[in-house]
């Protein structure tokens, strides 16, 4: 079971409210449970849902780990692009989830992937997330490799690892870019205050690199080939917001007022190259911009603003 430790500098309104502002994914009433099981201390006792944190106050929460939801078959449209007895290279549209997780067990990818193809069951490294070798951000779209059974799982899970798989990203981030190819080398983690969120850590972060090069200059912005180079969770919107150029359309990492309308983080999985696990031959795949990112792009072509 995960446990934090803050600290308290000011005084604070009552601390079920407290805790429900620093943990999103807490509500005020599953603070309180944590208050009535035990689970939250200050200064090493338990306490009260209506205490005020005082300046000093060491305060413990521990949150237990959600139970992810095994994936269910599931009747879903898919875009496949590629399929053969080994592995499946699917378009995934933007709103769809990978697998399965805490308070999402319907409408994901792998729930459509059971259904189409039962056996996938069976690659069940990791029977959350049958036949996943890598995963793209519920907003974003574009193309993923999935295994059919347990031996290309495997066999694609290492070559993930020995970095053999291209991976090049279509994003739009605001302002020009200087120089117009180069790659961002920063390691990236947790955030530490902000434990949903990724960042650009001086210490403990996970070695990452992304390369980019720009494909095209608008007033206030630009469309970018991004290579992922490493796959750490969030990299290529975690890298280009520390530069100065955050993705368009990023709730997260992005700006707060955004002054180039889009329906969703303009981020989009373009093109991914590997070589066949069983076959040994290489393989290239590109995706076109769906619909709704490519309406930005002929919103701004055509009008040369946002």
């Amino acid at each position: 079971m995960p446990e934090h430790e803050l600290s308290i500098d000011e005084p604070q309104s009552r601390i079920d409210r407290y805790l429900a502002e620093r943990f999103p994914s807490l509500t005020r009433s599953a603070v309180r449970r944590l208050i009535d099981e035990g689970a939250v201390l200050v200064n090493g006792q338990p306490t009260r849902p209506s205490y005020h944190p005082i300046p000093g106050d060491a305060v413990t929460v521990r949150i237990p780990e959600p139970e992810p939801s095994l994936p269910q078959p599931e009747s879903l449209s898919l875009d496949i692009v590629y399929e053969d007895e080994h592995l499946l290279v699917v378009d995934k549209p933007a709103g769809m989830a990978v697998h399965p997780g805490a308070g999402r067990a319907s409408g994901t990818l792998v729930n459509a992937l059971l259904a189409y193809r039962p056996e996938i069951a069976r690659a069940d490294l990791d029977p959350a997330r049958p036949g996943i070798v890598h995963r793209l951000d519920r907003e974003t779209s574009g193309l993923l490799v999935v295994a059919a059974h347990r031996e290309a799982q495997a066999a694609l899970q290492a070559m993930f690892k020995r970095r053999d798989v291209h991976k090049v990203y279509l994003a739009l981030v605001y302002g020009a870019l200087y120089p117009e190819h180069a790659a961002i080398e920063a390691p990236v983690g947790r955030d530490p205050i902000h434990r949903r969120r990724m960042a650009v850590l001086a210490e403990g972060g996970r070695q990452a690199r992304t390369e980019y090069a720009v494909r095209e200059a608008f007033d206030g912005c630009t469309l970018i080939e991004a290579t992922l180079v490493t796959g750490r969770t969030h990299q290529i919107r975690v890298h280009l917001a520390s530069i100065g150029h955050p993705v368009v359309g990023d709730r997260i990492y992005g700006r707060r007022r955004e002054a180039i309308a889009a329906p969703r983080q303009f981020l989009h999985a373009w093109r991914l190259s590997f070589e066949h696990p069983m076959r040994r031959e290489t393989m290239s795949f590109e995706a076109e911009l769906p619909a709704d990112l490519a309406g930005v792009l002929e919103r701004l072509r055509r009008d040369g603003t946002s």
